[in-house]
């Protein structure tokens, strides 16, 4: 994932400044908030995070799919090792 450096705050600002954070993700689209130097939450308006909330969930319900079509080709081989 490739990050605006512009976007990134350390969690020092962050925690004294917020306001600073809502503006960069009004800017940018995110803001990063750094933990020892190193990313560790990211800050997204609403709509981004309800839109990532539904690939998430759609790639949940396609390896749940995916899962279910393997248990169903494999049941017997599954019962066998059952025993």
């Amino acid at each position: 994932m490739t990050v605006d450096t512009n976007a990134l705050v350390p969690m020092t600002e962050a925690n004294q400044n917020f306001s600073k954070v809502t503006r960069l993700v009004d800017q940018a689209g995110l803001a990063v908030i750094l933990k020892n130097n190193r990313p560790r939450y990211i800050v997204v308006d609403f709509a981004e995070y309800d839109e990532l909330q539904a690939v998430r969930e759609a790639r949940k319900q396609k390896v749940e799919a995916v899962a279910d079509g393997l248990i169903a080709e494999n049941l017997e081989a599954f019962r066998e090792l059952a025993k």
